[in-house]
């Protein structure tokens, strides 16, 4: 990506969504469920536009998550142990690689998708050790554990 828009094959065109969507699946990025509860209904996603912001103040960032048709969080949790969270009373898997409670602080309209800030309000646990899921290429391949080695 360059400053002014213009890359090395910029010919005056637009980019065509099929070219910049097999660009954007080289792209491996993580998965995460994002569950809402807002008032109601329980409102659930996948959703691969996810990233932490800051520290200080606590502040996360959420892609992708308000077009309509979303599914109920309660089905995609339909068969997964859960809690509501003790904060804000979204549907909470019992297991995972985490599990962020969040507030959302700012919401901005994004082309056809709106990005949410949203402040961490509680962690009901971290880290029970188990695989990451990783979209790339359009799939969900399985990672390669690290091979055992010397410390760092």
């Amino acid at each position: 990506m360059t400053h002014d828009g213009h890359g090395a094959h910029d010919h005056g065109r637009p980019v065509g969504h099929d070219d910049l969507r097999a660009a954007l699946a080289e792209f491996a990025t993580g998965v995460v469920l994002l569950t809402v509860r807002d008032g109601r209904d329980d409102i659930g996603a996948t959703v691969s536009a996810f990233c932490p912001v800051s520290l200080e103040p606590q502040r996360m960032l959420a892609g992708r998550f308000a077009a309509a048709g979303r599914p109920s969080a309660r089905r995609l949790l339909d068969e997964v142990p859960h809690t509501r969270g003790s904060r804000s009373g979204a549907l909470i898997a019992d297991s995972g690689l985490g599990a962020i409670e969040c507030a959302a602080r700012q919401r901005v309209t994004a082309g056809d998708h709106l990005l949410v800030v949203a402040e961490a309000v509680n962690v009901p646990y971290a880290g029970d050790g188990a695989a990451p899921l990783i979209r790339f290429r359009g799939g969900y391949p399985a990672l390669v554990p690290p091979r055992p080695g010397p410390s760092r």
